[in-house]
């Protein structure tokens, strides 16, 4: 999902930078909806982080009853760091999102 992100990114401040004549109305429309998925997308790994953390933190718990849990605990821990890269990535993504539209409409303004 980053490269795909970051790519789309990538195609839509190339079309930004040029000043061709195109229809930013159009290009707004396509946008949103873009938008609206990448929103879905960082929900999703928001709320698999939360449970992923919940879960990595209970588990660190139980290694007080039964100490091998503390090489899950391990295990979970960067893994769960990892993901919270991730989602700060696609979360930083999202909202640059957001500063492109509102080239988008400064763009049909003029």
């Amino acid at each position: 999902m980053k490269k795909y992100l970051y790519e789309y990114i990538k195609s839509i401040d190339i079309i930004l930078k040029e000043n061709k004549k195109i229809d930013h109305s159009k290009l707004k429309e396509e946008h949103l909806i873009k938008i609206g998925f990448f929103q879905h997308e960082r929900l999703i790994h928001l709320l698999v982080t939360l449970f992923y953390a919940l879960f990595t933190f209970i588990i660190f718990y139980f290694t007080k009853i039964f100490l091998p849990f503390v090489f899950i605990a391990l295990i979970l821990l960067v893994f769960l760091i990892f993901y919270v890269v991730h989602y700060f990535r696609l979360e930083n993504g999202v909202q640059y999102l957001y500063k492109q539209y509102d080239m988008i409409c400064e763009r049909i303004k003029k």
